[in-house]
């Protein structure tokens, strides 16, 4: 008679692997413990463990951007997703400085909570609440001004990240240079600036010349979207958004007639497209 062996005691669960409580807190701690183990130099991830400061500041980026989307979109569904990785990026950056003795995370938290509590006196101290958001803007300029100095920031265009997109930078810089009073009295001027651009784009004599003359007109350009209270990033997006359904349509409509785009021409192409356009203005 075989008597059977016990069954081992199963192992306890790993509270990492699967936590659905909505507690924010926990959520956050179960996040960073996460982190830290996936950067273990010995029982970690590989990829994970060589990543540094530079090599995940594009994911950054990108993440930062795919919330943007997301939002442009009004993919709601797709948001907290998103809103998750650009998340990550921060526990990864924090996790790594860490390591490094530099800061962990509960600083990062606490220098923008304090920033924020530093930047609204009108919620959180004495001041006055600000009659409109024009109003809040200018009293967050005068904070910001304040900060600048703290930080020895003298030059009116320090302190603009050099990491931001070209056309959101362009913007900015241009806005603090209109604050001390460089700027174009009125839109024709930006307008007239344009063309003069344009141009001398035209009569560049080498690529390197090209090239640029393209950067001023682009920054001619961020200049009346800032003067039109435009955001040159977001309507860039918009339109690309708008060119890749309409090409999907072009597409479309070749395939309808048993045609690549590689199989068509230009005109018959341009053709669709006009109608498309046609279509979309109800025109």
């Amino acid at each position: 008679m075989t008597t059977a062996m016990p069954a081992p005691d199963s192992a306890p669960a790993d509270p990492l692997i699967h936590d659905s409580t909505p507690d924010a807190a926990r959520q956050m701690q179960r996040l960073l413990a996460i982190m830290a183990r996936l950067r273990d130099p010995v029982t970690g991830c590989p990829w994970d463990v060589e990543q540094t400061f530079a090599t995940i500041a594009p994911y950054t980026i990108e993440e930062a951007h795919e919330v943007a989307d997301a939002i442009e979109r009004e993919a709601w569904d797709e948001l907290a997703g998103e809103l998750g990785d650009l998340l990550l990026q921060s526990v990864f950056h924090a996790r790594m400085a860490e390591e490094a003795g530099l800061f962990d995370f509960a600083q990062v938290a606490r220098l923008i909570a304090d920033k924020m509590v530093a930047r609204h006196p009108n919620v959180f101290g004495d001041a006055e609440r600000a009659e409109s958001a024009a109003a809040q803007v200018a009293s967050w300029e005068a904070v910001k001004a304040q900060e600048r100095a703290a930080r020895h920031e003298r030059r009116t265009l320090d302190g603009v990240a050099a990491g931001l997109p070209a056309l959101m930078r362009a913007a900015k810089l241009q806005a603090r240079a209109a604050r001390v009073g460089f700027d174009w009295p009125d839109t024709e001027g930006v307008l007239d600036k344009i063309a003069e651009e344009a141009r001398e784009l035209a009569e560049a004599p080498d690529p390197d010349a090209r090239e640029a003359e393209m950067g001023d007109l682009l920054f001619a350009l961020a200049n009346l979207a800032r003067r039109l209270g435009i955001d040159p990033e977001a309507a860039l997006r918009r339109t690309n958004t708008k060119f890749i359904r309409r090409f999907n349509a072009v597409e479309d409509g070749l395939q309808a007639r048993g045609k690549t785009p590689a199989e068509s021409d230009l005109a018959e192409m341009d053709a669709l497209w006009n109608r498309i356009r046609a279509a979309e203005s109800g025109g």
